[in-house]
């Protein structure tokens, strides 16, 4: 009867199956749901590579600039909040990542979901909603300043910002924006479909008797 079970539950996955044993359907199951995980474990990777290339950028130009106090603030501000976000993103790969394969696979399955779960829509779900132009207003100031190898104040008074630069920011800053937040957008809503995927399995090993 259990085997049974697992014979649907793997044909609402891939329709072109033939009959397997308990052992392969578990095993091919198993599989299926960390190719699922990974594509959760990409963006997370490519997150925890952005945060460090931004922290050692942070590092260098700060030890450049020593004498600009207000630079020097403003890199620190961004590096407190990239480097809270790389702890959490590293935290977030290693429990995915980690694997026990002495439990079954309901209840290995059942981790990662609270694990997702607590991120996808827990109290801190649209963190990365607020802290986005954050980011990107401190880090654009960080690299426009750094090479326009003059202090902080002194950018702001020079006829090259006041004629050029600040135009364009005032033009570029809403497209990139608004290109970031639909970006955010549809990696969340693709994170919360695939999500309802991994539930939708587990209801369905939970119910195998």
């Amino acid at each position: 009867m259990e085997n049974n079970e697992l014979q649907k539950i793997w044909r609402r996955v891939d329709s072109e199956i033939n009959q397997k044993s308990r052992d392969e359907l578990n095993l091919l199951l198993m599989s299926k749901t960390k190719q699922t995980l990974n594509k959760f474990l990409v963006i997370t990777s490519i997150s925890i590579m952005v945060c460090l290339g931004l922290l050692i950028f942070l590092t260098i130009t700060s030890l450049n600039r020593q004498n600009d106090l207000i630079y020097l603030i403003n890199n620190a501000t961004l590096g407190i909040v990239v480097f809270i976000s790389l702890y959490y993103g590293l935290s977030t790969w290693y429990k995915l990542k980690n694997n026990r394969y002495n439990q079954p696979l309901k209840v290995w399955l059942e981790e990662k979901i609270d694990l997702l779960s607590k991120w996808l829509t827990g109290r801190f779900r649209n963190l990365e909603f607020y802290l986005f132009p954050l980011l990107y207003i401190l880090t654009i100031l960080s690299i426009h300043i750094y090479y326009t190898e003059l202090n902080f104040m002194e950018v702001f008074k020079s006829e090259k910002f006041l004629n050029e630069d600040m135009w364009g920011m005032i033009f570029f800053t809403p497209i990139i924006l608004a290109g970031g937040f639909y970006g955010l957008i549809k990696t969340r809503k693709y994170y919360l479909k695939t999500l309802e995927f991994l539930k939708d399995l587990h209801g369905r090993l939970c119910n195998v008797r």
